[in-house]
Order: structure tokens, then sequence, then C-alpha cells
């Protein structure tokens, strides 16, 4: 979908190409990875912002644990940490002196829309615009060790494309979706079988029910994670 970014009141640049890549990120040897690696737990974290002074300021929610904690008030890297306990999650905000991968996919242009550290590893999840720019975040990503494309999409700017991107659903089980819930697959009784939702969806009944597991798996897991 093209995106329109107005500059000045008598300047319009008109983007032709945008697209969402997700990366997986193993053995980065940042803080907060090796922190989830210790503590066994998943965590959301914002983009790291590198300051004047080479540190990189990291802010982060995560379930209460104190091997969490423990590790990252252990890390020698790791300055000023602050710990905010909110409705039984931490709210957390330090200081890093250890450069991370994601610093060099955002130099290299990837706006990062979501960052999630799982038992030492990241997925990062981001859109890049125009040829040139997932160019050089796809360079930069293989000539990083540990770093591999998962997925990538263009980006929508309707409802449906924010869904996809917000539950971490691809485009085709978000489709598988759309359609059992408007043809009343869920309801009881069902207003349609698995075949004729697959027949709208030109799809054989086994792609639809593949797809529709896969999508519910993707919802469930964040929904009770």
């Amino acid at each position: 979908m093209n995106g329109v970014y107005t500059f000045a009141a008598t300047t319009t640049v008109v983007i032709d190409e945008c697209l969402v890549v997700e990366f997986r990120v193993h053995d980065d040897d940042c803080p907060l990875a090796d922190a989830t690696r210790a503590a066994g737990i998943e965590i959301d974290a914002q983009p790291p912002q590198l300051r004047a002074d080479g540190y990189a300021l990291l802010s982060f929610t995560a379930p209460e644990s104190e091997r969490f904690a423990t590790a990252l008030d252990a890390d020698d890297r790791i300055r000023y940490l602050h710990l905010a306990r909110v409705d039984g999650r931490q709210n957390g905000r330090c200081l890093s002196k250890q450069p991370c991968v994601v610093h060099d996919l955002v130099s290299a242009g990837l706006i990062v829309e979501s960052l999630r550290y799982r038992e030492g590893s990241a997925t990062v999840t981001g859109a890049v615009v125009g040829h040139d720019v997932l160019r050089g975040v796809l360079d930069t990503a293989g000539e990083t060790v540990g770093v591999a494309l998962e997925r990538a999409y263009p980006l929508q700017t309707d409802d449906e494309g924010a869904i996809a991107t917000r539950w971490n659903v691809t485009p085709r089980q978000e489709e598988a979706l759309r359609a059992a819930v408007e043809r009343g697959y869920f309801t009881v009784p069902r207003g349609a079988t698995a075949a004729e939702v697959a027949d709208d969806l030109d799809i054989s009944k086994s792609a639809f029910i593949e797809r529709l597991h896969r999508g519910q798996h993707a919802l469930f897991s964040q929904l009770f994670a």
C-alpha cells in the first residue's frame, strides 16, 4: 500500500514500497537477551536509544522474576537499573554499554515496531520504506552472525494489516481467521463447515484447517502468555 508523508505545506512525498520484516536474532550478546536466558522468561522491549555518551537506553516490561532482576543487576554492562512493579509485571529502564544488533538494523533504516526477547534470543519486527532501505537492512542482517529473516510482507495501512502486525499472524492465517468468523464457523451451531469456508477462500479444506490452527496458536500464545 502507498504511504504519504508530508514534510512541508507544499511538499508531499509518496512512498510506493513499504514492507514489514521480521528478524530472529540469536547470540546477540545483549544484556536483555542474556538475562532472559538466565531467567527463562520472555520480555517486551522498546527499541534501544543510543546516547551521545555511547550508552544505550533500554526500556522493557517483563513478568515479575527475581532471577531476571538479579541477572541484570549483576551484569557489568548495565548501569542505573530501575524496576517498578505494576499489576504483576516489572517495568524497567537502564543504561547499557553493550551495543546490540538492533542498533545496526535501525541505523540501516529499520523502523522497529516490536522487540521481544525470549530465553536468549530476540524477535524484531519493523518496517522498511523503499527498495534501497530494504536492501541496506537485509545486507546488514546478512553480514551479522546470528540474524535470520523470518518473514516479510507488504505493509497495509488498513485495520487488517494492523491486526496481522499486532498479533503476529501471517496474512494468510488472518484471512482464514476472518473468513471463519464471518461465515460463523466458530458459532454454536456452526454456520459453515470447514469445507465451505475453504471453498470461499479457494483453497483446500486441509490448507484452511492448517492456517486456522496456526493462526489460533499464534493468538492464544500471546493472549495467555
